[in-house]
């Protein structure tokens, strides 16, 4: 570990990976900072991607891919199943990962490129000079050490903590920050291809669980709850226990994860003089579906790239590392943030009467055309009050 680098990274996942390679390969000096000692555990994610979306940072490859799903599965309250194939599923299919074995990959790939990685090594305070951002004092090994950066990269997940040392306002409602837990379960009698969704009040109250698979009769079977509604015997564990004996009764469980995912509207700013905020920590995450790992590596891309640009222009000003912010803003996953929270607003808190009205007029619909504004627009058709209420909160079907 130097004691200056053009670029610090706060965090080793999949957003400080591509950022650290990204930077490294444009020529900087890169370190990156992970406090666990081993990267990608502990996995605090249902792993699944997209298949165009991981592609546009990496090429696939079978040692970190668990699965690959063709098609998704919505089940409502009362049973009623819609099943949406590859062609028409978007996000919703792709691969389920291997996360401990894909974020090594890519933390490989940055130090194969130049980056420093120094794992268990926690990130204690930052380094401010005048209001700007110029590093931060790591500790290693019992050892804190002061180490400059041109520009800081806070890559550092749910917690944030990094960004709120330096000022920036992190805070996520408790009805906005998903409780979640998750098991991986062996034993099971699934669809190998098939992700699947369960919705209700008695299932997940305004949240949902899933059932991700990883090949071999295992997969991802995890709940996810609004925050507000977690407490002493209905926490997100309680609900996952009675999905699993309900659906799995003769699986095994083999690992527990818990943890949160902020479902909220992302940071006012993302930037300030020498710092840009990345992935979770920027509050990025899909406040509809909860996912976040292509948003990570985006926003880790992206703050590289600027970051690069700034160092060489001289200038890591706010007003320069801006072009970030507007960056991921601009991008198409960026605008739909704050619509997907509106939806998110509004179907996770409907009674589960109304869900399952709305599954059953869904589970008739003729899908050969199939998109999500269509199957809005045709729901709004056979039930009128339905785009009232869209309507008031301003949700354009578009």
């Amino acid at each position: 570990m130097r004691p200056r680098y053009d670029l610090l990274v706060i965090g080793g996942g999949p957003g400080g990976a591509i950022a650290a390679r990204t930077a490294a390969e444009k020529g900087l000096s890169v370190c990156v900072a992970e406090k666990r000692p081993a990267i990608g555990t502990p996995v605090r994610c249902a792993e699944g991607i997209g298949r165009e979306a991981l592609a546009e940072f990496v090429t696939p490859d079978p040692c970190w891919i668990s699965a690959e799903m063709s098609r998704a599965e919505l089940v409502a309250p009362d049973g009623t199943s819609l099943v949406l194939e590859s062609r028409i599923a978007g996000g919703k299919v792709g691969y389920v990962l291997d996360r401990k074995v894909f974020d090594r990959a890519l933390m490989a790939q940055a130090a194969d490129s130049g980056a420093d990685v120094m794992v268990k090594t926690r990130a204690i305070a930052p380094l401010i000079n005048e209001g700007r951002v110029q590093g931060a004092v790591l500790e290693h090994r019992g050892k804190a050490t002061p180490v400059e950066a041109g520009v800081v990269i806070a890559a550092d997940g749910v917690e944030s903590k990094f960004s709120r040392w330096c000022g920036i306002d992190t805070t996520v409602p408790q009805k906005e920050m998903m409780s979640c837990a998750q098991y991986l379960m062996t034993g099971l009698d699934i669809d190998e291809h098939t992700t699947g969704f369960y919705f209700g009040n008695t299932v997940a109250p305004e949240g949902y669980a899933w059932v991700f698979p990883k090949g071999n009769g295992s997969a991802n079977v995890g709940i996810g709850i609004s925050g507000r509604k977690s407490g002493a015997g209905h926490r997100a564990i309680d609900y996952l226990d009675r999905f699993v004996q309900s659906r799995f009764p003769r699986g095994k469980i083999i690992e527990l994860v818990v943890g949160g995912v902020p479902v909220c509207q992302p940071l006012a700013c993302s930037v300030m003089d020498g710092l840009m905020v990345v992935g979770d920590a920027a509050r990025v995450v899909d406040p509809l579906t909860g996912g976040g790992i292509y948003h990570a590596m985006f926003t880790g891309r992206l703050a590289a790239v600027t970051g690069a640009d700034a160092i060489a222009a001289g200038d890591v000003s706010r007003d320069v590392l801006m072009a970030y912010d507007r960056g991921w803003r601009d991008a198409k996953f960026g605008r739909s943030l704050t619509r997907n929270f509106r939806f998110k607003e509004y179907f996770m808190s409907l009674p589960d009467a109304k869900l399952n009205a709305l599954a059953e007029s869904a589970a008739t619909l003729d899908l050969e055309n199939f998109s999500t504004t269509a199957l809005i627009k045709e729901l709004v058709f056979r039930h009128p009050a339905l785009g009232a209420e869209l309507a008031k909160m301003k949700l354009a079907l578009r």
